[in-house]
């Protein structure tokens, strides 16, 4: 890392991995090459200013718009009630907890504009959640939407670090709006160096200690000069909606960063149902839309019945993306989704494809900048065809924040991302399962989202999930969870229906032994299915 770092609280730094457990990073592509001193917000915003841009709007809200120039504006306001009122110095950590609204989005770039280190936070984390994060990161300030002051509130007597607290959508004289009123709109941002970090991005949807992932300005910016750049071909007149938080690093990139680096605009809408969802692509108009399966699949039926003429862009990430689901959304839409995975180590989409290059079944292949491959149990490179563990390197990489389990993610310049693949002879990946939801039974290795994509071929099948259970004389069995449609019968003729569908979908020796019928399955604020809640459910 460069020594002319710009942090005088140095907590972050102090704590990233010692060098040789990082993974290799791939400047090659000249995009890429970013200079040695740089702030993120400086690029996507200020710059977008600076070249007669500020009258474009950045932000689209149900209750209005706001144009780059505001957003700076605020940003900058934002910025100076970090630095002049609460004592922020560059390195101090700055929790961030809010949904998706235009002040959210203005916290995270006013923190980047101050050389604070970003910490967004799921608006549902409850205060023992909470307490983990602010104490693993040390963190020093947090800004938050009043809504969700109760959780944070009972956190704080057992986080020491965390000092100054400002609520936005608050009518008290000391509240973040308040002090903004007061402030000039023109702030000198800290002249960070690209490789100062910039956020902590702490892991959904695992058990156990969560981690937190270190990325830096030049992180930011290089997610937004893949993916999109590749598969996407923004322009500045698309406008971009969706429902992952903002906290969550799927939705920085897709509602935050990618539209700004592009100059185009994004539609921030705090909660999205279905129909709601639908109702706001209309309303804004919205061109691209990024959400997770499980959403996609609800909003087929609703498709055919609805005029929206502006979608033209869908990406599914967050989980693998079952081809019946990619399948009934492009007959009901025409729209063929842009699949992808990505991790919050990774901080973005690293394996996808463009509209016109998809193959059924597969996640995409290895975009420009990013070399994939898939590994053996010893480290060597599994033949096409066989199934392996996902490897990754480019422009971005796994650097845990004082965590042990970085030796598991990084092996031998490699991230490791816990992913079971297969790869063809073109370079496309095939998801199989994560690596800890492989189920053998009987000595067949069976891939439990193999089987879920068997089962939402039946029409009788809202959603599933399917885990591992223990018995006696297989080891372990296939179980699946299933969210039946309204009307169907939850009894055994059913269950033998889907068990048989199954055998005439897939191998037969794949099907679930044992079928539960349920009302909904658990799942991370993201959409992401919990697998773990199913297996202790057994």
């Amino acid at each position: 890392m460069g020594a002319n770092t710009a942090h005088v609280d140095t907590f972050v730094r102090d704590n990233l991995p010692p060098k040789d457990a990082w993974p290799e990073f791939l400047f090659d592509l000249p995009v890429l090459r970013y200079p040695e001193r740089m702030n993120c917000a400086q690029v996507l915003l200020d710059d977008r200013v600076r070249a007669g841009e500020g009258a474009r709007i950045a932000l689209r809200a149900p209750d209005g718009e706001c144009t780059y120039l505001q957003l700076a504006a605020q940003a900058n306001r934002i910025a100076r009630v970090l630095v002049e009122d609460m004592g922020l110095v560059p390195g101090n950590r700055v929790l961030l907890r809010g949904p998706n609204n235009p002040m959210m989005a203005a916290c995270w770039l006013a923190v980047f504009k101050a050389g604070g280190v970003c910490v967004g936070t799921m608006p549902l984390l409850r205060a023992r959640e909470l307490t983990e994060i602010v104490n693993k990161a040390q963190i020093t300030h947090a800004l938050c939407d009043k809504r969700l002051e109760e959780e944070l509130k009972l956190a704080m007597p057992a986080c020491p670090t965390l000092r100054e607290v400002r609520y936005w959508y608050d009518d008290a004289p000391d509240s973040l709006d308040a002090l903004c009123r007061g402030k000039p709109e023109h702030f000198e941002n800290v002249d960070t160096a690209a490789d100062d970090p910039a956020l902590i991005a702490f892991t959904s949807g695992t058990t156990g200690k969560p981690k937190g992932t270190i990325h830096f300005h030049r992180d930011v910016i290089a997610m937004c000069d893949v993916f999109p750049r590749h598969c996407l071909e923004p322009t500045p007149e698309d406008i971009f909606i969706g429902t992952p938080p903002l906290a969550f690093t799927f939705g920085l990139g897709g509602l935050l960063a990618f539209p700004l680096r592009f100059g185009a605009s994004v539609a921030l809408v705090e909660k999205l149902t279905p129909q709601t969802l639908i109702e706001s692509i209309q309303r804004f108009r919205a061109t691209t839309l990024f959400t997770a399966p499980t959403m996609y699949r609800q909003l087929a039926p609703l498709w055919r019945r609805a005029e929206i003429p502006s979608l033209a862009k869908c990406v599914s990430a967050g989980e693998a993306l079952p081809d019946a689901t990619r399948q009934l959304f492009k007959e009901a839409s025409g729209i063929e989704i842009v699949d992808g995975i990505g991790s919050t180590e990774m901080i973005h989409i690293f394996i996808s494809h463009r509209p016109e290059r998809v193959r059924r079944g597969a996640t995409g292949y290895a975009l420009p900048g990013y070399v994939a491959t898939v590994l053996d149990a010893e480290g060597r490179p599994c033949k096409p065809g066989e199934i392996g563990r996902l490897a990754v390197k480019g422009p971005t990489g796994c650097r845990y924040l004082a965590d042990e389990r970085q030796k598991t993610y990084v092996q031998n310049g490699w991230n490791i991302t816990g992913d079971a693949y297969a790869m063809d002879e073109d370079g496309y990946f095939f998801y199989q399962a994560r690596t800890d939801d492989m189920i053998i039974s009987a000595g067949y290795n069976i891939a439990g989202p193999e089987v879920e994509g068997a089962l939402l071929t039946h029409p009788a099948v809202a959603e599933c999930g399917v885990v591992g259970v223990p018995d006696e004389e297989r080891g372990m069995v296939v179980k699946a969870f299933v969210v039946l449609k309204p009307g169907v019968p939850a009894g055994e003729a059913t269950a033998k229906e889907l068990q048989e569908h199954v055998k005439r979908t897939i191998a037969p020796y794949k099907y679930p032994r044992k079928v539960e019928f349920v009302e909904a399955l658990p799942r991370t604020e993201t959409g992401k299915l919990q697998r773990y809640k199913l297996r202790m459910q057994g």
